[in-house]
């Protein structure tokens, strides 16, 4: 197998932190401009600001990923996987510790690769939901006591292999894959015991159904405004692209389309994979990709791609939607957005 993170960036090395914030009206200049912003539609400047810059809020993280922005603290949280912890931003004080560890709480075997959360989201209560690829379960956390409850873990009584990404419906329902990514020796790891991975949707009542096994590499997953359509990422370098499922009523999915395919992307060798993928109240759609973000219309239109140099695994709208957050490799970057 090849490893995902290899694939996508490599880990970095951990020195210390370079912090740097936003100001309350806009980007702060503390930091350079850095990366790049391709315009491809017109339309791509109703969503991103005309002439903005990527900025560097902070960097010397081994994987920064799955962002979420908490309004109730003002804050963006983010997790570092392969550390065990998961960070929170704010414009006045930067990056400090806000979980650690972040999900696997005894020693870190050798037999797991990322003992931290890796996607998290916000419940309706304001409660974090996590995908612990190092516990291999689904928890909640109350953001104030602390508290963590194990949401699921097992599919018909067998150890899921490591979740990696999910997003919370408005009926309390999540939506989340199972990849490998979380364990040393991926797929080829001894502790699976769930042949595939798996695309699921845990109801509110707990009951758990496999909605998709015929993907290698399952990623990132949203829901559009309306919550007719599931979108899911493949992190798979033979087919690179973006899903679309219709959803029924009941919230489980018929027909499924390419939204997005990202094999020219892949092939023109620019850094990362389908990964990330977020959606904003108008339903257009962030999906983390080769090169970074690409901003799609709801109907699979790139709009434009804002690059980082590095790979993108994962994005967040925050702000109020005035600014797109990216954890890209070893730094959390942002973009503002046009509100």
């Amino acid at each position: 197998m090849i490893a995902r993170r290899a694939v996508l960036a490599g880990l970095a090395a951990a020195p210390l932190l370079e912090l740097i914030g936003l100001e309350a009206a806009g980007m702060a200049a503390t930091d350079p401009a850095f990366g790049t912003v391709r315009r491809l539609d017109p339309a791509f400047d109703r969503i991103v600001t005309p002439g903005a810059s990527v900025r560097r809020l902070a960097s010397g993280f081994r994987w920064a990923e799955g962002p979420v922005w908490v309004p109730a603290q003002n804050a963006l949280l983010f997790g570092d996987p392969p550390s065990n912890t998961v960070h929170r931003w704010t414009a006045a004080k930067g990056v400090e510790v806000f979980l650690r560890p972040s999900g696997l709480r005894t020693p870190v075997p050798a037999s797991i690769r990322e003992p931290g959360l890796n996607g998290i989201a916000l419940d309706a209560r304001g409660r974090l939901i996590g995908a612990d690829s190092g516990s291999r379960a689904i928890v909640r956390i109350d953001l104030e006591s602390r508290r963590r409850d194990v949401l699921v873990d097992r599919f018909e009584g067998k150890r899921l292999n490591s979740p990696n990404d999910l997003c919370v419906a408005k009926s309390g329902a999540i939506y989340f894959t199972d990849p490998t990514y979380g364990l040393a020796d991926g797929d080829e790891s001894t502790l699976r015991e769930v042949p595939w991975c798996g695309l699921y949707r845990l109801s509110p009542d707990g009951k758990l159904d496999l909605l998709d096994k015929s993907h290698r590499r399952p990623n990132g997953v949203a829901l559009s405004p309306d919550e007719r359509t599931l979108y899911l990422s493949l992190s798979d370098e033979a087919q690179p692209e973006v899903l679309a499922y219709a959803l029924d009523a009941k919230g489980m999915p018929g027909e499924r389309r390419r939204f997005l395919d990202l094999r020219a992307e892949h092939a023109a060798g620019r850094p990362g994979l389908p990964d990330g993928i977020k959606v904003d109240a108008r339903g257009t759609v962030f999906a983390t990709g080769p090169g970074g973000v690409h901003v799609c219309s709801a109907d699979g239109r790139v709009l434009g791609v804002v690059e980082t140099g590095k790979a993108v695994a994962n994005c967040a709208i925050g702000e109020g939607g005035r600014t797109l957050f990216m954890t890209s490799s070893d730094m959390l970057a942002a973009i503002p957005l046009e509100f």
